[in-house]
Protein backbone atom coordinates (compact mmCIF):
# COMPACT_ATOMS: atom_id res chain seq x y z
CA UNK A 1 0.00 0.00 0.00
CA UNK A 2 1.52 3.34 -0.77
CA UNK A 3 2.30 5.60 1.73
CA UNK A 4 0.51 9.35 2.53
CA UNK A 5 2.86 12.13 1.27
CA UNK A 6 1.68 14.44 4.27
CA UNK A 7 0.20 13.73 7.95
CA UNK A 8 -3.51 13.27 7.69
CA UNK A 9 -6.30 11.27 6.66
CA UNK A 10 -5.76 8.59 4.19
CA UNK A 11 -7.87 5.93 3.17
CA UNK A 12 -6.97 2.39 3.22
CA UNK A 13 -8.75 -0.85 2.41
CA UNK A 14 -10.01 -1.11 6.03
CA UNK A 15 -11.33 2.38 5.80
CA UNK A 16 -10.42 5.41 6.54
CA UNK A 17 -7.23 6.00 8.94
CA UNK A 18 -5.13 9.40 10.08
CA UNK A 19 -1.46 8.68 9.18
CA UNK A 20 1.40 11.22 11.32
CA UNK A 21 5.49 10.45 10.34
CA UNK A 22 7.66 9.67 12.73
CA UNK A 23 10.30 12.06 13.25
CA UNK A 24 13.64 11.32 14.36
CA UNK A 25 16.99 9.59 13.56
CA UNK A 26 16.17 6.18 14.55
CA UNK A 27 12.45 6.61 13.09
CA UNK A 28 13.24 8.17 10.24
CA UNK A 29 10.64 6.77 7.32
CA UNK A 30 8.75 5.28 9.52
CA UNK A 31 4.50 6.19 9.90
CA UNK A 32 1.84 6.27 13.45
CA UNK A 33 -1.54 4.82 11.84
CA UNK A 34 -4.33 5.83 14.04
CA UNK A 35 -7.90 3.71 13.38
CA UNK A 36 -10.96 3.14 15.15
CA UNK A 37 -11.24 6.11 17.40
CA UNK A 38 -13.56 9.13 16.52
CA UNK A 39 -12.18 11.30 12.80
CA UNK A 40 -12.08 14.38 15.24
CA UNK A 41 -9.76 13.00 17.83
CA UNK A 42 -7.25 11.29 15.63
CA UNK A 43 -5.33 14.43 14.93
CA UNK A 44 -5.18 15.10 18.52
CA UNK A 45 -3.98 11.85 19.47
CA UNK A 46 -1.22 12.08 16.53
CA UNK A 47 0.11 15.02 18.15
CA UNK A 48 0.14 13.15 21.50
CA UNK A 49 1.06 9.64 20.88
CA UNK A 50 3.72 10.22 17.79
CA UNK A 51 7.01 11.53 20.21
CA UNK A 52 5.95 8.60 22.55
CA UNK A 53 6.45 6.00 19.55
CA UNK A 54 9.04 7.51 17.89
CA UNK A 55 11.08 7.32 21.35
CA UNK A 56 10.10 3.85 21.81
CA UNK A 57 10.66 2.69 18.15
CA UNK A 58 14.10 4.70 18.58
CA UNK A 59 15.31 3.15 22.02
CA UNK A 60 14.00 -0.38 20.41
CA UNK A 61 16.52 0.16 17.30
CA UNK A 62 19.56 1.57 19.33
CA UNK A 63 19.67 -1.65 21.73
CA UNK A 64 19.64 -3.73 18.79
CA UNK A 65 22.79 -1.90 17.28
CA UNK A 66 24.22 -1.61 21.30
CA UNK A 67 23.61 -5.46 21.05
CA UNK A 68 25.33 -5.82 17.89
CA UNK A 69 28.38 -3.81 18.72
CA UNK A 70 28.92 -5.53 22.31
CA UNK A 71 28.73 -8.38 20.27
CA UNK A 72 31.36 -7.30 17.89
CA UNK A 73 33.52 -5.95 20.78
CA UNK A 74 33.40 -9.55 22.43
CA UNK A 75 34.67 -11.23 20.19
CA UNK A 76 37.41 -8.24 19.56
CA UNK A 77 38.55 -8.99 22.93
CA UNK A 78 38.39 -12.73 22.60
CA UNK A 79 40.87 -12.27 19.90
CA UNK A 80 42.83 -10.16 21.98
CA UNK A 81 42.65 -12.68 24.58
CA UNK A 82 44.14 -15.47 22.44
CA UNK A 83 46.74 -13.57 20.90
CA UNK A 84 47.60 -12.29 24.53
CA UNK A 85 47.96 -16.15 25.44
CA UNK A 86 50.24 -16.83 22.67
CA UNK A 87 52.12 -13.75 23.17
CA UNK A 88 52.66 -14.64 26.03
CA UNK A 89 53.62 -18.65 25.96
CA UNK A 90 56.03 -17.46 23.04
CA UNK A 91 59.94 -16.95 23.43
CA UNK A 92 60.07 -16.46 19.70
CA UNK A 93 57.85 -13.88 18.13
CA UNK A 94 58.11 -16.41 14.76
CA UNK A 95 56.75 -19.10 17.06
CA UNK A 96 53.50 -17.34 17.19
CA UNK A 97 53.19 -14.88 14.52
CA UNK A 98 51.42 -17.49 12.21
CA UNK A 99 49.15 -18.08 15.03
CA UNK A 100 48.58 -14.38 15.39
CA UNK A 101 48.34 -13.96 12.04
CA UNK A 102 45.38 -16.55 11.25
CA UNK A 103 43.59 -15.49 14.21
CA UNK A 104 43.38 -11.83 12.45
CA UNK A 105 43.17 -12.80 9.03
CA UNK A 106 40.17 -15.11 10.16
CA UNK A 107 38.30 -12.27 11.76
CA UNK A 108 38.66 -9.80 9.18
CA UNK A 109 37.83 -12.16 6.55
CA UNK A 110 41.16 -11.26 4.95
CA UNK A 111 42.68 -14.07 2.59
CA UNK A 112 45.69 -12.42 2.49
CA UNK A 113 47.92 -11.02 5.23
CA UNK A 114 51.72 -10.85 6.60
CA UNK A 115 53.37 -9.80 9.34
CA UNK A 116 57.13 -7.77 8.47
CA UNK A 117 59.28 -7.13 11.47
CA UNK A 118 62.46 -4.76 10.79
CA UNK A 119 66.24 -6.25 11.22
CA UNK A 120 67.98 -3.47 11.86
CA UNK A 121 70.95 -5.19 10.94
CA UNK A 122 70.05 -5.64 7.29
CA UNK A 123 67.87 -1.97 7.18
CA UNK A 124 65.02 -3.90 5.78
CA UNK A 125 61.67 -5.37 7.11
CA UNK A 126 61.99 -9.21 7.41
CA UNK A 127 58.76 -11.60 6.88
CA UNK A 128 57.75 -13.27 10.16
CA UNK A 129 54.32 -14.86 8.70
CA UNK A 130 52.24 -14.89 5.68
CA UNK A 131 49.02 -15.84 4.52
CA UNK A 132 47.96 -16.76 0.89
CA UNK A 133 51.27 -16.14 -0.47
CA UNK A 134 54.51 -18.23 -0.77
CA UNK A 135 56.72 -16.80 1.87
CA UNK A 136 59.77 -18.46 1.05
CA UNK A 137 59.77 -15.79 -2.23
CA UNK A 138 59.32 -12.68 -0.10
CA UNK A 139 62.49 -10.99 0.16
CA UNK A 140 63.34 -8.24 2.80
CA UNK A 141 62.35 -4.93 2.15
CA UNK A 142 64.71 -2.01 2.18
CA UNK A 143 62.68 0.57 3.93
CA UNK A 144 64.67 3.11 2.31
CA UNK A 145 63.83 2.44 -0.92
CA UNK A 146 61.35 -0.05 -1.25
CA UNK A 147 58.17 1.71 -3.00
CA UNK A 148 55.45 -0.72 -1.23
CA UNK A 149 52.93 -0.15 1.18
CA UNK A 150 54.65 -2.26 3.91
CA UNK A 151 58.03 0.48 3.52
CA UNK A 152 55.70 3.60 3.39
CA UNK A 153 53.84 2.64 6.41
CA UNK A 154 57.09 1.98 8.51
CA UNK A 155 58.63 5.32 7.28
CA UNK A 156 55.53 6.91 7.99
CA UNK A 157 54.66 5.23 11.51
CA UNK A 158 51.01 5.22 10.64
CA UNK A 159 48.04 3.51 9.24
CA UNK A 160 47.31 3.58 5.97
CA UNK A 161 44.00 1.34 4.38
CA UNK A 162 42.37 2.24 1.06
CA UNK A 163 38.84 1.55 0.25
CA UNK A 164 38.99 0.66 -3.06
CA UNK A 165 35.11 0.50 -3.75
CA UNK A 166 34.27 3.82 -2.17
CA UNK A 167 37.48 5.73 -2.96
CA UNK A 168 38.43 7.81 -6.27
CA UNK A 169 41.96 7.95 -7.55
CA UNK A 170 44.65 5.44 -8.24
CA UNK A 171 45.47 3.29 -5.05
CA UNK A 172 49.02 3.68 -4.00
CA UNK A 173 49.27 0.02 -3.44
CA UNK A 174 47.40 -1.82 -6.60
CA UNK A 175 50.21 -1.99 -9.30
CA UNK A 176 49.47 -2.87 -13.02
CA UNK A 177 49.28 -6.80 -12.79
CA UNK A 178 49.10 -7.69 -8.95
CA UNK A 179 47.16 -11.11 -8.83
CA UNK A 180 44.93 -9.65 -5.42
CA UNK A 181 41.46 -10.69 -5.42
CA UNK A 182 40.42 -7.31 -4.17
CA UNK A 183 41.56 -3.51 -4.40
CA UNK A 184 41.34 -2.86 -0.86
CA UNK A 185 44.03 -3.12 1.33
CA UNK A 186 45.37 -1.86 5.38
CA UNK A 187 48.58 -1.87 6.53
CA UNK A 188 49.27 -0.88 10.47
CA UNK A 189 52.56 -0.06 11.52
CA UNK A 190 53.70 -2.38 15.10
CA UNK A 191 55.08 0.55 17.32
CA UNK A 192 56.78 0.16 20.46
CA UNK A 193 58.38 2.45 23.43
CA UNK A 194 59.90 1.25 26.41
CA UNK A 195 58.66 2.95 29.39
CA UNK A 196 60.37 6.37 29.39
CA UNK A 197 61.93 5.69 26.22
CA UNK A 198 60.03 6.94 22.53
CA UNK A 199 57.81 4.99 21.16
CA UNK A 200 59.36 3.93 17.58
CA UNK A 201 57.74 1.51 14.73
CA UNK A 202 59.55 -1.78 14.66
CA UNK A 203 57.25 -3.58 12.44
CA UNK A 204 54.25 -3.44 9.77
CA UNK A 205 50.95 -6.00 9.62
CA UNK A 206 49.34 -5.84 6.34
CA UNK A 207 46.06 -7.24 4.80
CA UNK A 208 43.93 -7.54 1.88
CA UNK A 209 41.53 -9.51 -0.55
CA UNK A 210 38.59 -9.64 2.02
CA UNK A 211 35.99 -11.97 1.93
CA UNK A 212 32.24 -10.06 1.40
CA UNK A 213 32.66 -6.35 1.38
CA UNK A 214 36.34 -5.06 0.31
CA UNK A 215 36.77 -2.44 2.34
CA UNK A 216 37.90 -2.68 5.83
CA UNK A 217 36.02 -0.61 8.46
CA UNK A 218 36.95 1.90 11.24
CA UNK A 219 36.47 -0.59 14.18
CA UNK A 220 38.76 -3.61 12.35
CA UNK A 221 41.59 -0.89 11.89
CA UNK A 222 41.44 -0.24 15.50
CA UNK A 223 41.21 -3.94 16.56
CA UNK A 224 44.49 -4.32 14.08
CA UNK A 225 46.18 -1.20 15.94
CA UNK A 226 45.16 -2.73 19.33
CA UNK A 227 46.82 -6.38 18.20
CA UNK A 228 49.89 -4.02 16.72
CA UNK A 229 50.34 -2.82 20.47
CA UNK A 230 50.51 -6.47 21.89
CA UNK A 231 52.90 -7.83 19.16
CA UNK A 232 55.41 -4.71 19.21
CA UNK A 233 55.87 -5.05 23.24
CA UNK A 234 56.42 -8.75 22.49
CA UNK A 235 59.15 -8.29 19.58
CA UNK A 236 60.39 -6.37 21.86
CA UNK A 237 60.81 -8.56 25.18
CA UNK A 238 61.99 -11.09 22.83
CA UNK A 239 64.31 -9.57 21.40
CA UNK A 240 65.58 -8.85 24.67
CA UNK A 241 65.51 -12.51 25.72
CA UNK A 242 67.76 -13.26 22.95
CA UNK A 243 70.26 -11.00 23.64
CA UNK A 244 70.39 -11.92 27.25
CA UNK A 245 70.51 -15.43 26.18
CA UNK A 246 73.24 -14.79 23.92
CA UNK A 247 75.03 -13.18 26.19
CA UNK A 248 74.64 -15.94 28.79
CA UNK A 249 76.16 -17.93 26.00
CA UNK A 250 79.18 -15.88 25.55
CA UNK A 251 79.51 -15.78 29.37
CA UNK A 252 79.69 -19.27 30.13
CA UNK A 253 82.42 -19.67 26.49
CA UNK A 254 84.02 -17.63 28.34
CA UNK A 255 84.28 -19.34 31.47
CA UNK A 256 85.01 -21.94 29.65
CA UNK A 257 87.81 -21.01 27.52
CA UNK A 258 89.39 -19.24 31.22
CA UNK A 259 88.86 -22.29 32.79
CA UNK A 260 90.59 -24.46 29.65
CA UNK A 261 93.41 -21.16 29.27
CA UNK A 262 94.56 -21.83 33.23
CA UNK A 263 94.64 -25.86 32.48
CA UNK A 264 97.01 -24.75 29.93
CA UNK A 265 99.35 -23.16 31.87
CA UNK A 266 101.76 -25.80 34.27
CA UNK A 267 101.50 -25.74 37.49
CA UNK A 268 105.37 -24.93 39.40
CA UNK A 269 105.09 -28.23 40.94
CA UNK A 270 105.79 -29.79 37.01
CA UNK A 271 109.64 -28.62 38.33
CA UNK A 272 109.40 -30.16 42.06
CA UNK A 273 112.74 -30.85 43.21
CA UNK A 274 114.08 -29.53 40.41
CA UNK A 275 113.69 -25.61 40.81
CA UNK A 276 111.76 -23.10 42.98
CA UNK A 277 109.13 -21.59 40.82
CA UNK A 278 106.18 -19.40 41.26
CA UNK A 279 103.96 -18.02 38.40
CA UNK A 280 100.79 -15.78 38.22
CA UNK A 281 98.89 -15.11 35.25
CA UNK A 282 95.82 -12.18 35.34
CA UNK A 283 93.97 -11.70 32.72
CA UNK A 284 92.54 -8.43 31.98
CA UNK A 285 89.40 -10.08 30.83
CA UNK A 286 88.16 -13.43 31.46
CA UNK A 287 90.83 -14.70 28.92
CA UNK A 288 93.99 -13.11 27.78
CA UNK A 289 97.35 -13.83 25.48
CA UNK A 290 99.82 -14.04 28.45
CA UNK A 291 101.24 -17.33 28.79
CA UNK A 292 104.36 -19.41 30.58
CA UNK A 293 105.22 -22.78 30.26
CA UNK A 294 108.03 -24.90 31.98
CA UNK A 295 109.85 -28.04 30.88
CA UNK A 296 112.25 -30.46 32.39
CA UNK A 297 114.92 -31.21 29.96
CA UNK A 298 117.34 -33.88 31.84
CA UNK A 299 120.83 -34.28 33.61
CA UNK A 300 118.65 -31.29 35.68
CA UNK A 301 118.45 -28.89 32.97
CA UNK A 302 115.16 -27.02 33.08
CA UNK A 303 113.56 -24.64 30.04
CA UNK A 304 111.37 -21.90 31.16
CA UNK A 305 109.12 -19.92 28.30
CA UNK A 306 107.02 -16.73 28.94
CA UNK A 307 105.22 -14.91 26.24
CA UNK A 308 102.55 -11.86 25.30
CA UNK A 309 100.32 -12.07 21.89
CA UNK A 310 99.77 -8.19 21.34
CA UNK A 311 96.11 -7.71 22.60
CA UNK A 312 94.07 -9.77 24.95
CA UNK A 313 90.65 -10.30 24.84
CA UNK A 314 88.99 -14.04 22.63
CA UNK A 315 91.37 -13.68 19.60
CA UNK A 316 94.74 -13.37 21.99
CA UNK A 317 93.53 -16.52 23.91
CA UNK A 318 93.23 -18.18 20.57
CA UNK A 319 96.90 -17.43 19.36
CA UNK A 320 97.81 -18.11 22.78
CA UNK A 321 96.51 -21.68 23.08
CA UNK A 322 98.20 -22.13 19.75
CA UNK A 323 101.54 -21.16 20.95
CA UNK A 324 101.04 -23.39 24.05
CA UNK A 325 100.48 -26.36 21.96
CA UNK A 326 103.44 -25.44 19.73
CA UNK A 327 105.80 -25.01 22.53
CA UNK A 328 104.63 -27.79 24.73
CA UNK A 329 105.85 -29.73 21.57
CA UNK A 330 109.18 -28.10 20.51
CA UNK A 331 109.91 -27.01 24.18
CA UNK A 332 110.95 -30.36 25.31
CA UNK A 333 112.91 -31.21 22.38
CA UNK A 334 116.45 -31.46 22.37
CA UNK A 335 117.04 -27.60 20.47
CA UNK A 336 119.03 -24.95 21.80
CA UNK A 337 116.82 -21.87 22.53
CA UNK A 338 117.08 -20.19 18.84
CA UNK A 339 116.13 -22.96 17.28
CA UNK A 340 112.93 -24.16 19.40
CA UNK A 341 111.56 -20.09 19.07
CA UNK A 342 112.22 -20.63 15.00
CA UNK A 343 109.91 -23.62 14.91
CA UNK A 344 107.60 -22.38 17.13
CA UNK A 345 107.25 -19.64 14.53
CA UNK A 346 107.23 -21.81 11.78
CA UNK A 347 103.59 -24.06 13.46
CA UNK A 348 102.33 -20.49 14.38
CA UNK A 349 103.18 -18.55 11.44
CA UNK A 350 100.22 -18.91 9.02
CA UNK A 351 97.91 -18.47 11.60
CA UNK A 352 99.39 -15.20 13.05
CA UNK A 353 99.04 -13.97 9.30
CA UNK A 354 95.38 -14.02 9.28
CA UNK A 355 94.69 -12.33 12.64
CA UNK A 356 97.00 -9.88 11.77
CA UNK A 357 98.67 -10.37 15.16
CA UNK A 358 102.00 -11.25 17.17
CA UNK A 359 103.48 -11.84 20.17
CA UNK A 360 106.77 -11.73 22.11
CA UNK A 361 108.18 -14.38 23.49
CA UNK A 362 111.46 -15.40 25.97
CA UNK A 363 112.69 -19.19 26.47
CA UNK A 364 115.40 -20.08 28.58
CA UNK A 365 117.01 -23.34 29.44
CA UNK A 366 119.04 -23.23 32.63
CA UNK A 367 122.49 -25.54 33.31
CA UNK A 368 122.97 -25.80 36.77
CA UNK A 369 125.72 -27.79 36.34
CA UNK A 370 127.38 -25.55 33.59
CA UNK A 371 126.42 -22.43 35.60
CA UNK A 372 124.82 -21.09 32.19
CA UNK A 373 121.44 -19.80 31.24
CA UNK A 374 120.60 -20.25 27.46
CA UNK A 375 118.33 -18.21 25.60
CA UNK A 376 117.00 -16.58 23.28
CA UNK A 377 114.07 -13.60 23.44
CA UNK A 378 112.03 -12.41 20.06
CA UNK A 379 111.03 -9.12 21.19
CA UNK A 380 110.33 -9.41 24.94
CA UNK A 381 112.31 -7.31 27.17
CA UNK A 382 110.76 -7.86 30.35
CA UNK A 383 113.88 -11.00 31.48
CA UNK A 384 116.25 -10.09 33.82
CA UNK A 385 119.10 -12.18 35.90
CA UNK A 386 118.37 -10.81 39.67
CA UNK A 387 121.89 -11.81 41.32
CA UNK A 388 122.36 -12.51 45.03
CA UNK A 389 124.45 -9.51 44.88
CA UNK A 390 125.04 -6.46 42.55
CA UNK A 391 122.31 -5.22 40.08
CA UNK A 392 119.88 -7.01 37.81
CA UNK A 393 121.25 -7.79 34.22
CA UNK A 394 118.70 -7.46 31.44
CA UNK A 395 118.70 -10.45 29.09
CA UNK A 396 118.58 -8.36 26.08
CA UNK A 397 116.08 -9.66 23.05
CA UNK A 398 117.77 -11.46 19.89
CA UNK A 399 115.19 -10.85 17.32
CA UNK A 400 111.70 -8.98 16.75
CA UNK A 401 108.20 -10.03 18.35
CA UNK A 402 106.96 -13.24 16.67
CA UNK A 403 105.01 -11.97 13.18
CA UNK A 404 106.20 -8.33 12.97
CA UNK A 405 110.03 -9.42 11.43
CA UNK A 406 111.66 -12.07 9.66
CA UNK A 407 115.40 -13.91 10.20
CA UNK A 408 117.21 -15.50 12.24
CA UNK A 409 116.17 -16.05 16.19
CA UNK A 410 120.12 -15.55 17.86
CA UNK A 411 121.16 -17.49 20.92
CA UNK A 412 122.78 -15.74 23.58
CA UNK A 413 123.76 -17.09 27.37
CA UNK A 414 124.90 -15.25 31.02
CA UNK A 415 126.59 -17.20 33.82
CA UNK A 416 124.63 -18.25 36.51
CA UNK A 417 124.93 -19.07 40.13
CA UNK A 418 122.52 -21.95 41.17
CA UNK A 419 120.70 -21.35 44.20
CA UNK A 420 121.25 -18.06 44.23
CA UNK A 421 120.60 -16.15 40.96
CA UNK A 422 117.09 -15.46 40.20
CA UNK A 423 115.64 -15.64 37.06
CA UNK A 424 112.08 -12.91 36.62
CA UNK A 425 110.58 -12.61 33.94
CA UNK A 426 106.95 -10.60 33.43
CA UNK A 427 104.78 -9.23 30.72
CA UNK A 428 103.98 -5.56 29.62
CA UNK A 429 100.83 -5.40 31.93
CA UNK A 430 102.89 -4.88 35.29
CA UNK A 431 104.95 -2.77 33.90
CA UNK A 432 102.76 -0.44 32.42
CA UNK A 433 99.93 -0.06 34.28
CA UNK A 434 98.95 2.91 35.61
CA UNK A 435 97.52 4.27 39.06
CA UNK A 436 94.33 6.48 39.06
CA UNK A 437 96.34 9.22 39.02
CA UNK A 438 98.22 8.48 35.53
CA UNK A 439 101.13 7.35 36.76
CA UNK A 440 102.98 4.38 35.37
CA UNK A 441 103.99 1.73 37.70
CA UNK A 442 107.46 1.33 35.62
CA UNK A 443 110.53 -1.45 35.52
CA UNK A 444 112.34 -0.18 38.10
CA UNK A 445 109.45 0.32 40.83
CA UNK A 446 108.98 -3.50 39.82
CA UNK A 447 113.55 -4.19 40.04
CA UNK A 448 113.28 -2.60 43.32
CA UNK A 449 110.91 -5.04 44.79
CA UNK A 450 113.13 -8.01 43.24
CA UNK A 451 116.51 -6.08 44.98
CA UNK A 452 114.51 -6.06 48.31
CA UNK A 453 113.35 -9.45 48.17
CA UNK A 454 115.55 -11.37 46.71
CA UNK A 455 116.48 -13.09 49.23
CA UNK A 456 112.84 -14.44 49.85
CA UNK A 457 111.48 -17.66 48.06
CA UNK A 458 109.60 -17.19 44.28
CA UNK A 459 106.40 -17.56 46.04
CA UNK A 460 106.68 -14.75 48.85
CA UNK A 461 108.29 -12.60 46.07
CA UNK A 462 105.57 -13.32 43.27
CA UNK A 463 103.03 -12.87 46.56
CA UNK A 464 104.34 -9.09 47.10
CA UNK A 465 104.90 -7.75 43.76
CA UNK A 466 101.19 -8.78 43.13
CA UNK A 467 100.00 -7.03 46.56
CA UNK A 468 102.23 -3.92 45.73
CA UNK A 469 100.54 -3.70 42.31
CA UNK A 470 97.37 -4.17 43.11
CA UNK A 471 97.62 -1.25 45.66
CA UNK A 472 99.39 0.68 43.34
CA UNK A 473 96.32 0.00 40.31
CA UNK A 474 93.08 -1.12 41.50
CA UNK A 475 91.81 -1.44 37.52
CA UNK A 476 94.50 -2.81 35.44
CA UNK A 477 94.20 -2.23 31.58
CA UNK A 478 96.18 -5.68 30.41
CA UNK A 479 96.79 -8.99 31.13
CA UNK A 480 99.51 -9.17 33.83
CA UNK A 481 101.90 -12.08 34.49
CA UNK A 482 105.19 -12.83 36.15
CA UNK A 483 107.55 -15.80 36.66
CA UNK A 484 110.30 -16.13 39.04
CA UNK A 485 112.53 -18.92 39.42
CA UNK A 486 115.46 -20.51 41.24
CA UNK A 487 117.24 -23.16 40.39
Amino acid sequence: MPLPANEGPFRTPEGESWFAPLTGEDSSGYWLEIAYVPAQDRATIAQWVTPVVAAVLGRSREAVRLHEELAQRSTEIDLLYVISEILGDTVRLEEGAKTILRELCDALGARRGSIMVYEEADDALRLVAGRGMNVQRIDPLPIETDPSIAAQVFRGGRTLAWDGDATRGKSPGTPEGRDYIGQSFMSVPIVYGAPGATARTIGVINFTDRLGEDAFTNSERKLVEAVASQIGAAISNARLVQKDLRQQRVARELELAHDLQLKLLPSPSVLQGAAQVAAISRPVELVGGDFYTFSRLGRGRVGVMIGDVSSHGFSAALIQAMVMSAAGIHAGAVNSPDETLMLLYESVAPELQRADMYFSVFYGVLDPHRGRLDYASAGHPHAFRIPAKGDPERLTATAPPMGLGPGPVAGRYVRWEPKEDLLALWTDGLVEARAPSGEMFGEQRLLDIFLKYRAATPDEIVAKVFEVHEQFTPNPGDDRTLVVLRI
